[in-house]
């Protein structure tokens, strides 16, 4: 492994530990102002990475090294708990607790695409000649600016991913439940008793969401690349 490939990796991984973090900690933080204090007793209400790792320490640790290693970029999950009984009572807060992953990601994305912008504006950044996914702008001159521009383009692009990914209306992915925050609450709920009977099925409904997710990111994605990088 070549200095720059372990530069590279390090950079996708404290970017990937960033975001599931951020994205688990919102659905916890969300639950505990709705009431359900589960996964805040199990200390997910944290941006402190660890109480998640060990949660998750295959989805968060094993995997995206794995990932990283065989395909060049980085996959993996984390998870909060919430207590079933509370989003059946309160199925409109469990939608927004839902909501509330995704909206971090989308936030940490909006954050990359300012920091850009501005590198941009400063004559730090450039766009390069050639776009991809962890190599969205460039250095206007070698030095430490080239590590900066490949982190930013990390955080923009992978939670734009998160973000899409994880609203597709599909369980067990956030989407399907987070519908509820549009639904009277007595529809809402029983949108929360259809995803707990289905959890058993979960896995068809992540093949399935693997399969159309291309045809929905990447018409997102060059949008916002269009939209961030317009002179």
């Amino acid at each position: 492994m070549t200095p720059d490939t372990l530069f590279l990796g390090i950079t996708w991984y404290v970017v990937f530990l960033l975001s599931t973090t951020c994205h688990e900690a919102s659905h916890a933080f969300a639950a505990k102002l709705g009431g359900d204090l589960t996964a805040f007793h199990g200390g997910q209400v944290s941006l402190d990475p660890l109480p998640h790792i060990r949660r998750e320490p295959f989805g968060m640790v094993l995997f995206p090294i794995l990932s990283f290693v065989t395909g060049g970029w980085m996959m993996g999950w984390a998870s909060a708990p919430y207590d079933p009984r509370w989003a059946m009572i309160y199925p409109r807060r469990a939608a927004w607790m839902s909501l509330a992953g995704p909206a971090a990601n989308l936030t940490l994305a909006v954050l990359a695409a300012i920091g850009i912008r501005i590198g941009m504006m400063m004559g730090v950044f450039q766009v390069p000649r050639g776009l991809s996914f962890a190599h969205i702008v460039s250095s206007a001159n070698p030095g430490a600016g080239d590590g900066a521009a490949t982190l930013l383009s990390i955080l923009f692009s992978l939670n734009l991913l998160l973000c899409v990914f994880n609203l597709l209306p599909l369980p067990p992915l956030d989407g399907f439940e987070a519908i509820g925050v549009f639904l009277p609450e007595r529809i809402a709920r029983k949108l929360v008793e259809f995803g707990m009977q289905l959890r058993g099925w979960s896995i068809f409904g992540l093949l399935i969401a693997w399969q159309v997710f291309d045809q929905v990111f990447y018409p997102v994605f060059t949008f916002a690349l269009s939209t961030l990088l317009r002179r």
